[in-house]
């Protein structure tokens, strides 16, 4: 993009990254490379970044397989009961 181009849509990031890469690590090595570039060509010279991570999913933040299990049951258990009060009483 130049920069006198307008910004591209945020959507069209997003269906990229859905539809068009096979690899998820793909998209952060070309933005470490990206980076990488322009830091060598001096176009960055500041040593801090600021990045958006708003579709980055933390490691250390996932939940569990169990955690998984528990709401997805309790929302069915919801839903059965939604359906049948008296079901309360048998699945409990």
């Amino acid at each position: 993009m130049a920069p006198e181009d307008d910004v591209i849509d945020p959507s069209l990031l997003a269906y990229f990254r859905r539809k068009r890469l096979k690899d998820p690590n793909l998209l952060d090595f070309l933005i470490g490379k990206t980076v990488e570039v322009a830091l060598e060509k001096g176009v960055i010279q500041s040593k801090s970044l600021i990045l958006d991570a708003t579709h980055t999913k933390a490691r250390y933040n996932q939940t569990s397989p169990q955690e998984v299990l528990r709401s997805r049951s309790k929302n069915v258990r919801k839903m059965i009961y939604s359906l049948d009060e008296s079901m309360k009483k048998k699945i409990s």
